[in-house]
């Protein structure tokens, strides 16, 4: 146990370290915290008592990412109005279905042209597909965006992307691991993510003044504690039925927002939210082994290439349709590039399914160059949209809007 402790301490110290630095440069912790993981980890030497492998700490500081996760996307509902939302919904729908038909339409071609099998081409389509909740979260509220008029899409985006998940997932592991599936079977996955939803949507929209007496609590130990049994309550639930854990934290934000206690519960969440936050991006580095990512480098670099083009170009036409400028539409592109944390869980499925050994080094590099573009082009997207805008000629009273 005490080597345990020490070495959980050890992980802390060098994620302080990392913060501190990219504090001190004032740049997104995001990077440094990937890039430390991958330094460390399993294939790290052993100096001394110190040991940098964490092996036997893995599980906490996987659990503790896991848990960073929840607060980022559970501090992000709480940002929102649910009613927006819904005023929102068709542009939501619209601009989700948009987003998912480029991306995946793309991976499937880049799969084909790559010359991988029928399986292998759904993974990668699938990896390439879906964007990071957490990074995408976690830019929102570090960039200070959650008031931006393109974050209800980009948030809209996000739940779309979940449920096109939970039937991706459905589908593809009956195909790659050879369990039963059918069309029933995908469209009661489609009912159930959907129908958890709105369950959400109503009680927020129905409810608030039962909620206000219910957390009427004036100790702030128990309201705390109430608050995070609910909210772990809720992730865990939403797993079981196959929707995922952060959007169902998303959800409970989103109802927790139309309450009076949103601004108490935002307050208390943000420790959490940070410190659990940069333990999910250092466990996400762990997971990387960086001497197998030079088996796939022109592989990511092609498939990176070809999703900063597919969400750029996704993010400007589901902005547009929306009604948002081109400025808040180019923002959309280049929040939600970031890959992560589902693109690793569809990679493992192929893994699991004994398909191409290439998959897991190809995701993997992937997601980091990703996960590390994504949080600077966000943080550069007003330059990157004064560069365009004088190659497109877009409307110069647009550039004078907040990025």
């Amino acid at each position: 146990m005490d080597h345990l402790v020490f070495e959980v301490g050890t992980a802390l110290l060098l994620v302080a370290i990392a913060a501190l630095i990219a504090n001190r440069i004032k740049f997104s912790i995001i990077p440094f915290l990937i890039v430390l993981g991958m330094i460390v980890g399993p294939h790290a030497p052993t100096i001394g008592i110190i040991n940098l492998k964490f092996i036997e700490s893995s599980e906490i500081i996987a659990f503790f990412g896991r848990m960073g996760v929840l607060f980022l996307l559970f501090y992000l509902g709480l940002e929102f109005s649910i009613g927006k939302l819904i005023k929102s919904g068709r542009s939501i729908a619209v601009g989700g279905s948009i987003y998912i038909l480029i991306n995946f339409s793309l991976g499937l071609m880049f799969g084909f042209i790559a010359g991988f099998e029928f399986l292998e081409v759904l993974i990668i389509a699938g990896v390439i597909t879906i964007s990071s909740s957490a990074i995408v979260a976690k830019v929102l509220v570090d960039l200070k965006r959650t008031a931006n008029p393109e974050t209800e899409l980009i948030l809209g985006i996000i739940m779309f992307e979940d449920i096109f998940l939970a039937v991706y997932l459905s589908v593809v592991s009956g195909l790659v691991l050879g369990d039963s599936t059918s069309v029933g079977s995908a469209l009661l996955s489609i009912l159930i993510a959907f129908g958890y939803m709105i369950l959400f949507f109503i009680v927020a929209r129905k409810l608030p003044k039962l909620l206000n007496r219910l957390f009427n609590i004036r100790s702030n130990e128990v309201f705390i504690i109430v608050i995070f049994a609910l909210l772990f309550f809720v992730a865990g639930f939403s797993e079981t039925i196959h929707v995922a854990e952060a959007i169902g934290a998303l959800l409970l934000g989103l109802v927790f927002s139309e309450t009076e206690h949103a601004s108490q519960i935002e307050h208390l969440v943000v420790p959490f939210r940070d410190f659990f936050g940069a333990m999910f991006f250092f466990s996400f580095g762990l997971s990387i082994d960086p001497f197998t990512l030079g088996d796939a480098v022109w592989l990511s670099i092609g498939a990176v290439i070809l999703t900063l083009a597919g969400n750029f170009i996704a993010g400007m036409i589901a902005g547009r349709r929306a009604g948002l400028s081109h400025k808040a539409s180019s923002n959309i592109g280049l929040t939600i590039v970031s890959r992560g944390e589902f693109s690793i869980i569809v990679a493992n499925l192929g893994i699991a399914g004994g398909l191409s050994a290439t998959l897991k080094p190809f995701a993997a590099l992937y997601v980091l160059i990703l996960a590390i573009l994504g949080p600077l082009l966000t943080k550069e997207s007003k330059r990157i949209f004064h560069i365009l805008n004088k190659i497109f000629k877009w409307k110069k009273s647009e550039t004078k809007q907040r990025g």
